[in-house]
């Protein structure tokens, strides 16, 4: 089996498993609970907070543990707008999780905000000009995603933070794709808020973290015991925090840079046998571990289950809209026919992945995409 769904999940590291076994065994104490076994658990998660706030270079008490990227962008994009008493408009992009889409069109059905939609070019880059249009005196937030989860196209976060900040406008950024091949520091972004989640960078599932700079109010969603200060009820995952402080030191950035010219000699290797292949999102401004196509006339589900029989893990797109009939939002926001966006095959990959597996993959994909093809142009009985 050759893996290539790395951007729907990862396979936990044995370095991260080590690091949290104790805390499901000997150290399994509840981090508030006041005694030794309490106190040894609060510890420890003390200690991953600071871990992970090293690694993002951005102070321990500005760090809150969550349960992935899911509650992350809705604690930063509720929590914020919420806490902001500036106003009850947000801008966000077309092609945003949706995670972030459901969140403000909740803000916007239940509190009354009213949201821009800006955007996107045929690569998937934001529109800058009509983001800065789309700002007024009211914009309580700014969330755009640093890199998308189907075509991989990474967004200017810089820039737009420099734009919203002229405003005095609070930027939030999933960057949970990004997170393990990108630098997702928030000085190097300007952004004021920032999502992860630890299952994109070997953790299991069920834990990621949200960054809120400290002057940024932050309304909680979850409300009981004040545990992360106030900002997020719940007894802790200890294990998963020190999993995730263990992950996130093991990101390895010269490594993705590496990986991105093995994704670029498989794009060209795809797009040179595989007839009528679509290369999908921005050939330059581009995750490192992406590749993501569509097959005109073809049919992405049927060249899935070929691939699948020729030992090729990949998939359609985003692992949290499977099931849904309807053609990607991301693939129809950057101007794709509806019918070709329902052709879409994403390959993503991580370090691990070599030359020779992508090269077999390409090999197995113009297998596959060659039988679905043929069988599409069979006259019907």
């Amino acid at each position: 089996m050759i893996y290539l769904d790395a951007a729907a999940t990862t396979a936990s590291r044995r370095e991260v498993l080590e690091a949290m076994w104790p805390y499901f065994t000997a150290e399994f104490g509840n981090p508030s609970s006041q005694h030794e076994l309490g106190e040894a658990a609060a510890s420890a998660l003390a200690d991953a907070r600071a871990r992970v706030a090293r690694w993002w270079e951005v102070r321990a008490s500005e760090v809150i543990f969550t349960s992935g990227g899911t509650e992350g962008d809705n604690l930063a994009i509720k929590g914020i707008a919420l806490a902001n008493p500036r106003g009850r408009h947000l801008v966000t992009s077309a092609i945003e999780h949706e995670a972030v889409l459901e969140s403000v069109a909740f803000l916007e059905r239940v509190h009354g905000f009213e949201v821009s939609v800006v955007p996107v070019g045929p690569d998937g880059v934001v529109d800058v000009d009509a983001l800065e249009s789309a700002l007024r005196p009211d914009t309580t937030l700014v969330t755009i995603m640093l890199a998308n989860n189907e075509v991989g196209t990474v967004q200017p976060i810089a820039r737009i933070s420099a734009l919203a900040h002229e405003h005095a406008i609070p930027v939030h950024t999933d960057a949970v794709q990004a997170a393990g091949t990108l630098d997702v520091r928030p000085h190097e972004l300007g952004v004021d808020a920032m999502t992860i989640s630890g299952h994109k960078l070997g953790t299991p599932k069920g834990i990621g973290a949200l960054w809120v700079r400290g002057r940024v109010g932050l309304e909680p969603l979850l409300h009981g015991g004040g545990q992360e200060r106030g900002h997020r009820s719940g007894t802790e995952n200890v294990a998963g925090a020190v999993g995730l402080a263990t992950a996130v030191e093991l990101v390895d950035l010269p490594a993705a840079a590496q990986l991105a010219d093995r994704r670029d000699t498989f794009i060209a290797e795809v797009l040179a046998i595989v007839p009528g292949a679509v290369l999908t999102g921005s050939r330059d401004r581009r995750l490192p571990g992406n590749a993501s196509f569509c097959f005109p006339g073809t049919s992405g589900e049927s060249i899935l289950l070929e691939l699948g029989r020729r030992g090729i893990v990949c998939s359609a797109g985003s692992a949290c809209a499977v099931g849904r009939d309807e053609p990607s939002h991301v693939l129809i926001a950057l101007g794709i026919d509806p019918a070709v966006a329902q052709t879409a095959v994403r390959f993503s990959m991580d370090a691990a992945t070599s030359a020779a597996d992508l090269h077999e993959a390409a090999v197995r994909l113009a297998e596959a995409a060659g039988v679905v093809q043929a069988l599409g142009s069979l006259p019907h009985p």
